[in-house]
């Protein structure tokens, strides 16, 4: 006699079907000719997960790596299962109990709506749903479980289970909806095939090209040496007793522009070789260029107002001075003065000694 069983109710196979070596989960239900709805079965270890993805049976995946659960099909042949109306059983799944592998605890059983969320299909459009336990080889009914979906929203449900109790074996009733179909479950029992595919990692934010590097600055190259032109036995700029100025360089003076001069070898490397400008320092005082003593400026003060000694000079006594000085400088030129023709010499800067730096 069967057992008609309720939500969580179960029913021990020794008792029942007692000898029982066989069964066959029969699952059905009634619904819209464009339904598909699949069965499978999920064999679980002690954790309550697949053992492997080749442990859970469906469509796909026929038979366990054992061998002990089938999928049957619709005709009890292993053929699909599929949508229709009738009260038959739509697909069967057969365990032989015996040539289950010792680490399987439970057998699931599981009828999922395929591709219900596209279609927008729930099991509250499917009537009649049931999941009943047969002897295989006598084809009596064992137990029988109405599923009622509890939401109507549910896409995919466990319909009951098989579960290893000592050494009896015993099918409980469960009843548990997913409105995320069949890969809910799939979660759920651990099977990796089945499970949504990871989202594609997105793209990178574009780097900001980097600013483009400050040009750097450019030095002017020194000027080349240049040998000296003409026939004109012109001595070196910085230095007569240095010899004829045998080269023509770039000379940067402390103050006035760059022109060239000629120079000795030597002098032309330390122009080139040195930062400009190139001056000899002087020992006191600001450098002046030969020929040209460094006059000394005194502040105006009117006439009138100058006091040599605690005394005032007129006018008058003031232009006697200047016509004084005047006859004098010109008796003092006339004395120094000699007929030698005039020698041109190169103004340059130096000091007392021969250093250039």
């Amino acid at each position: 006699m069967s057992v008609a069983l309720t939500k969580g109710g179960n029913v021990s196979l020794n008792r029942q079907a007692p000898g029982v070596r066989s069964v066959r989960v029969c699952l059905g239900w009634t619904a819209g000719a464009d339904y598909d709805l699949d069965a499978s079965a999920l064999l679980c270890g002690a954790s309550g997960k697949v053992l492997t993805d080749q442990h859970f049976v469906f469509f796909n995946n026929l038979r366990s790596p054992d061998g002990a659960v089938r999928h049957l099909g619709a005709d009890g042949e292993g053929g699909g299962g599929g949508g229709g109306l009738g009260g038959e059983d739509r697909e069967r799944i057969e365990v032989r109990l015996a040539d289950v592998s010792a680490d399987v605890q439970k057998v699931v059983f599981a009828v999922a709506i395929y591709d219900a969320a596209q279609r927008r299909q729930t099991f509250g459009q499917v009537r009649g749903a049931y999941v009943r336990l047969t002897d295989a080889d006598g084809g009596a009914e064992v137990a029988r479980y109405d599923v009622t979906p509890e939401t109507g929203s549910e896409t995919a449900m466990v319909f009951g289970e098989l579960y290893r109790h000592g050494a009896d074996w015993k099918f409980r009733a469960i009843g548990q909806g997913y409105a995320s179909g069949l890969a809910g479950i799939a979660t759920d029992f651990g099977v990796d095939v089945l499970q949504p595919a990871p989202a594609a990692p997105s793209a990178p934010a574009p780097v900001p090209p980097m600013p483009a590097a400050a040009p750097a600055a450019v030095v002017p190259a020194v000027p080349k040496t240049q040998p000296a032109t003409g026939s004109s036995p012109v001595t070196c700029f910085f230095d007569p007793s240095h010899g004829i100025g045998s080269a023509v360089v770039l000379w940067q003076p402390q103050w006035g522009v760059p022109r060239q001069v000629e120079t000795c070898a030597a002098c032309a490397q330390r122009v080139q070789t040195t930062v400009p400008p190139f001056y000899t320092p002087p020992q006191a005082g600001y450098p002046q260029q030969a020929g040209y003593p460094q006059q000394q400026v005194q502040p105006q003060v009117p006439a009138q107002q100058q006091d040599h000694g605690g005394r005032r000079f007129g006018t008058g006594a003031m232009l006697g001075a200047g016509a004084a000085g005047l006859v004098g400088g010109m008796l003092l030129n006339e004395a120094l003065s000699d007929d030698e023709p005039q020698v041109v010499v190169n103004n340059y800067y130096e000091d007392d000694d021969d250093s250039f730096f």
